[in-house]
C-alpha cells in the first residue's frame, strides 16, 4: 500500500487558527488544540460585541445631547418629541457631533425646535 501524504490542507487550516490565536496567553496561542476552542468562543464575543457595540454608541451620542441640551436649559427627551413634531430628520449621532464640534449650529437647531 502507498503512503499518503497529507499535503498541505490540514496545515493551512491549523496554521490559520494558530494565527488567530496569536497574542492569546500561554499555551492557548501556541497548541492547535486549545487555540482552536479559544478562537471559536473570541469569534463568539466578537460577533455579540459587533451588535452591542450599535447600542453603546447611541448611549453615548443620548447622553452627549443630554449634556448639551442642559446647558441650554432644555431636555432629551422634550428636544426629541420638538424634532419629531418639526419633521427635523437629523439621527443622534449627527446631532452628538454637532453639540461637540459645532455648539453654535446645535444651539440654532434647538432654537429651531422650540419655537
Amino acid at each position: 500500500m502507498v503512503r499518503v501524504k497529507r499535503g498541505y490542507v490540514a496545515r493551512r487550516r491549523r496554521k490559520k487558527t494558530l494565527a488567530r490565536a496569536k497574542g492569546f496567553r500561554g499555551s492557548i496561542g501556541r497548541l492547535f488544540r486549545s487555540a482552536k476552542q479559544a478562537t471559536l468562543r473570541s469569534m463568539k464575543f466578537a460577533s455579540r460585541d459587533r451588535r452591542d457595540r450599535k447600542g453603546v454608541f447611541r448611549r453615548l451620542w443620548i447622553v452627549r445631547l443630554n449634556a448639551a441640551l442642559h446647558e441650554l436649559n432644555w431636555s432629551y427627551n422634550k428636544f426629541i418629541n420638538a424634532l419629531k413634531k418639526k419633521k427635523i430628520i437629523l439621527d443622534r449621532k449627527i446631532l452628538a457631533q454637532l453639540a461637540v464640534f459645532d455648539p453654535k449650529a446645535f444651539a440654532h437647531i434647538v432654537e429651531i425646535a422650540k419655537k
